[in-house]
């Protein structure tokens, strides 16, 4: 009930920061994974569902690293990063523009993940968390 809850608020939180044209990438300072990973795995989700459009053009540097109270330059490694990644273009003068992945390399990304997913089942198993706990913590990451 409490994750359904929170899902709402930021889907109401999501809507109103799309009005004012923000990008909403929620930060976790705790996670063990750099800020411009972060950054870097929001913006790509957001392309991704289709909520930053193909060809839309992404907040601009300072623009998001204001937004997210961070360096600039942590910003503009994601993007960077993105680019390398095919998820972005970059024009001069103009800014960086989502760029849809082809179907190919979204099946490659899957067959990534899903090797990932095993990996960390298997070692999850290995330390001894039982097997009904690994469905629930991948059901829970469901609704979220």
């Amino acid at each position: 009930m409490l994750t359904v809850l929170r899902q709402l608020i930021q889907l109401i939180q999501y809507g109103k920061d799309c009005e004012r044209g923000d990008v909403v990438i929620n930060l976790n300072y705790r996670d063990a994974r750099p800020i411009y990973e972060q950054v870097k795995d929001g913006l790509r989700k957001l392309i991704i569902s289709g909520a930053i459009a193909d060809g839309e053009r992404l907040p601009s540097v300072r623009r998001l690293a204001m937004q997210l109270a961070i360096n600039p330059n942590t910003i503009q490694r994601a993007y960077n990063e993105l680019e390398a990644e095919g998820w972005a273009a970059s024009v001069p003068g103009k800014g960086s523009f989502a760029v849809c992945a082809e179907r190919g390399q979204n099946e490659a990304r899957v067959r990534e993940l899903s090797g990932r997913l095993r990996e960390t089942a298997a070692e999850l198993r290995a330390m001894g968390v039982p097997q009904g706990e690994i469905e629930a913590l991948c059901k829970e990451e469901e609704t979220l």
